[in-house]
């Protein structure tokens, strides 16, 4: 029930998570039918589906699980090391490997207005929607309601407190450039496909600036999309939340058709 109960937590936190589970033996092996083990991306394991060189390969495949997204289902013969089988237990064990994916998720940075219309937009929408601003007193569920997730602390920690992976995009509405320049390059070290930051373009010019004397590779800054948003003409706070989804949605769909910014 243990490796069930972090199954959950884990899929609740948005981290990805492989349930390794043996569903059939014959002879002697390790571990019999209904043994379960957890890979994460890292590589961390927690349970045993019976340790040496069979452990080693599911882990391996459940890594790789986690990156396609597709089930196996791994047969062993643990009866001749000689021939390649990885133990000589006598017996065969069969693995069904299930991996579950961070959901997408919505990180919105800045608990400002259009912060809120953005987190009351993309919970709508069906993502899961984390609000981190390190004021405090903002990051909360009465302040910015509708969110999965709050982290009340600096943009840099965001990486420490949460998983950011493929299915993550960084929605950045700060109240400032001297938040973002601190901020960016832990965000720029992640796999996140999309880090939009808000702002006119003499602000994204100067945070550019900034960046890149503080040493931040030109290539990295090229993967942050600013201004943010398509362009809708968006004045208001509700206009450009719908426009920050509106382009999150068509990176999502790889929507070649969506209009560009001009």
């Amino acid at each position: 029930m243990e490796i069930l109960e972090r199954l959950n937590q884990s899929i609740n936190s948005g981290r990805p998570v492989a349930l390794c589970t043996v569903v059939k033996t014959k002879g002697a092996v390790p571990r019999h039918s209904g043994t379960k083990m957890l890979v994460f991306s890292d590589g961390h394991i927690e349970g045993t589906v019976g340790g040496g060189k069979v452990e080693e390969l599911v882990r391996e495949e459940a890594k790789t699980a986690l990156k396609d997204g597709q089930t196996r289902l791994l047969d062993y013969s643990l009866l001749d090391t000689e021939r390649g089988d990885p133990g000589l237990c006598g017996g065969t064990v069969t693995v069904y490997v299930e991996p579950y994916l961070q959901p997408a998720t919505v990180v919105v940075v800045g608990a400002g207005h259009v912060g809120r219309a953005v987190v009351h937009l993309a919970s709508w929408l069906g993502y899961r929607v984390v609000v981190s601003d390190d004021r405090k007193d903002l990051c909360t569920p009465e302040s910015s309601p509708g969110a999965d997730l709050y982290l009340p602390i600096p943009l840099e920690k965001l990486p420490e407190a949460m998983e950011i992976g493929p299915q993550t995009y960084l929605v950045l509405v700060t109240r400032g450039v001297e938040v973002d320049v601190v901020g960016l390059p832990a965000l720029l070290a992640t796999d996140a496909p999309y880090i939009g930051l808000i702002g006119s373009k003499k602000r994204w010019a100067h945070c550019q600036k900034q960046l890149k004397e503080a040493g931040v590779d030109e290539a990295q800054i090229g993967r942050i999309t600013s201004p943010i948003g398509l362009d809708i003409h968006a004045e208001t706070p509700d206009e450009i939340a719908v426009s920050i989804m509106a382009e999150i949605i068509a990176l999502r769909n790889r929507d070649t058709r969506a209009p560009r910014k001009v």
